[in-house]
């Protein structure tokens, strides 16, 4: 490929896709750490949550999703969705093809808690989909890295950040009721795993008041997107200015918007694509 092809390559948008506000905190922190790429994201709020979708919709959900991000020019689909990602990940690949790369939220943490994590116990949340899928368990498993993965369900969790319902008493019982399940006992640090946590990481956090590391899986997916970047050659290149997003909900509502600020933490457009006419 010749620079002039992969410089205009370089200088299209990461698509970004979740099923509602969760992957904001993934968008977040791809934008914090690259503000100089252009995101284009799609919130499936007709179809939230995908906890407890089964895996053919989440797989019929995520091709129609991809058709739109294609056609928006993505250089990168990234999955930014636990449940997606372990349910339609391969799939997602192989029907996208040479058309834009694709990089879900499993793999880089995975990645990083087998090299941080060598020999020790490590702790796990996320939607019953996600743990019962025993994904991270598969995955962790075949690095081969003596890591002790310890997972449960906390469902309560992700629909309580959705309705706002965090730094407050209800939350911090839910929170410490949640934690100190004996299944968590011992561990050395505890992955995040899906995308509403980053928002409730303060209350984990001072639950366990510096004994455990909690990892927040929106950083580590942004460093992967950064140094996958560099490695394929297709880092935007710098420009002047802000790159101007695009957020689309394929069911609009009023309290997404407000969402959408809290989990971006800044002002967003957004626009309406049903996915099924």
């Amino acid at each position: 490929m010749g620079t002039a092809a992969s410089s205009s390559l370089a200088s299209r948008p990461i698509g970004v896709f979740d099923s509602g506000i969760g992957g904001l905190t993934v968008a977040r922190a791809v934008n914090k750490l690259l503000p100089q790429e252009r995101l284009v994201y799609f919130g499936d709020t007709a179809h939230l949550p995908y906890g407890d979708k089964s895996t053919a919709a989440i797989q019929a959900y995520s091709v129609k999703i991809c058709d739109l991000l294609l056609k928006q020019q993505c250089k990168v689909i990234l999955i930014a969705c636990n449940s997606a990602s372990a349910a339609a990940y391969e799939l997602v690949k192989e029907y996208v093809g040479s058309k834009a790369r694709v990089l879900n939220v499993i793999d880089p943490i995975v990645a990083y808690v087998g090299k941080a994590y060598a020999g020790r116990t490590v702790g796990l949340i996320g939607t019953k989909q996600t743990v019962n899928s025993n994904v991270y368990r598969k995955k962790i498993d075949d690095l081969d890295a003596g890591v002790e993965l310890r997972s449960l369900a906390t469902p309560l969790l992700a629909p309580m950040v959705e309705e706002g319902f965090f730094n407050n008493s209800i939350s911090r019982n839910i929170i410490e009721t949640y934690l100190s399940n004996p299944v968590l006992e011992g561990i050395e640090a505890l992955v995040l795993a899906c995308t509403h946590y980053p928002l409730i990481k303060q209350q984990i956090a001072a639950f366990y008041q510096g004994r455990v590391e909690v990892l927040d899986a929106s950083d580590v997916v942004a460093e992967h997107v950064r140094q996958y970047l560099d490695a394929q050659q297709l880092a935007a290149p710098a420009k002047e200015g802000v790159p101007a997003h695009h957020f689309y909900v394929s069911d609009f509502t009023r309290s997404f918007e407000e969402s959408t600020r809290i989990f971006f933490e800044q002002e967003v457009q957004l626009e309406h694509y049903p996915l099924w006419e």
